[in-house]
């Protein structure tokens, strides 16, 4: 007995990275319990990359890649892409229809991001990207989704989810759609090897598809103790992107590991051959998996053509409720 229904999904953007397996680990052992739906959002893309769209078509297998690759089971969550479901964009106009502006306009991100993005040289004030909010909460509804599993930064579009719910059963005296719960994730924070934020455009990730070869690269790269000059100096593991990993994915060693440190006993570059050694060992079998599937053009396109169709099932559905009650 599964219980509830459950949709999540990414924005087809590039790579994913050892950032984003904390993520995905959720979603396998979610899938065991719920009832899941799990959609590459390439309208989601369009947001702020609208003027730039060669790259989503190589972007969405990539993200299908990753996610097959890290385990998710298309016989138990169907795997599609967003645009392949013209219900998603049904919902949205129509829930367009009774959004008002304020609620767009208080959204946390909204500002932050106009700002952020503009200071880079992009204009993204477009009603695409003010009305984003609306859009995620139709790919959460057009599913009756009763829980989304989210980081805390996300509560605010929850919210603003629950609230459209609310508005639309008020309005027409319905009760199409149920009020999707947060389901908070212990999300692990990885910083990028330089200590900024993990991206891609920074050169500074670790792709969930590197080589044991790159993951050596990668850690070498990663910003140690300033302060420690010699093997023997004693070291500061709490400044140190090194421990930060080997911190999450080390915790048999973890103590050892920060007693040698402060002692003087084991050196950065002991200390990072060692990491290297503990993420090979996660990735191995995420690449192998991934070869498996790369070499199976066909079933990509199987998997996505499947999950699209029960998709479609589940939300057209939805879709007749929705029309019955607005009478369209």
């Amino acid at each position: 007995m599964k219980k509830g229904t459950i949709f999540s999904g990414m924005r087809p953007t590039g790579r994913l990275h050892i950032g984003h397996l904390s993520v995905l680990e959720n979603w396998l052992k979610l899938q065991d319990d719920y009832r899941c739906f799990f959609g590459i959002v390439d309208w989601h893309a369009l947001t702020t990359a609208f003027d730039n769209t060669g790259e989503i078509p190589a972007n969405i297998r990539l993200m299908l890649l990753d996610w097959l690759s890290v385990g998710l089971d298309p016989e138990k969550s169907p795997l599609f892409v967003q645009s392949h479901i013209k219900q998603h964009g049904e919902l949205h106009l129509l829930l367009s229809m009774i959004t008002p502006l304020s609620w767009l306009e208080r959204v946390p991100t909204y500002k932050d991001q106009i700002q952020q993005l503009g200071n880079q040289g992009k204009d993204i004030a477009t009603y695409g990207f003010l009305g984003y909010p609306v859009l995620m909460a139709a790919d959460i509804l057009v599913y009756r989704a009763d829980t989304v599993p989210v980081g805390e930064d996300q509560i605010p579009h929850i919210e603003l989810t629950r609230e459209l719910a609310r508005r639309f059963n008020y309005m027409y005296q319905s009760e199409v759609f149920p009020e999707p719960q947060a389901k908070l994730a212990k999300i692990s924070m990885l910083p990028g090897v330089d200590g900024r934020k993990m991206s891609k455009s920074y050169n500074n990730d670790i792709p969930l598809a590197a080589s044991k070869e790159e993951i050596l690269e990668k850690v070498q790269m990663m910003v140690t103790d300033p302060a420690r000059i010699k093997k023997t100096d004693p070291g500061h593991p709490e400044v140190c992107i090194v421990h930060t990993y080997q911190n999450i994915y080390n915790t048999v060693e973890i103590e050892e590991l920060q007693e040698s440190c402060r002692g003087g006993s084991m050196g950065c570059v002991a200390c990072k051959k060692k990491l290297a050694g503990v993420l090979e060992g996660l990735l191995a079998p995420i690449r192998e998996r991934r070869q498996y599937y790369e070499e199976k053009p066909e079933l990509l396109h199987e998997i996505l053509v499947a999950g699209a169709q029960k998709a479609r099932e589940q939300t057209e559905r939805t879709m007749e409720l929705v029309r019955k009650a607005m009478n369209v």
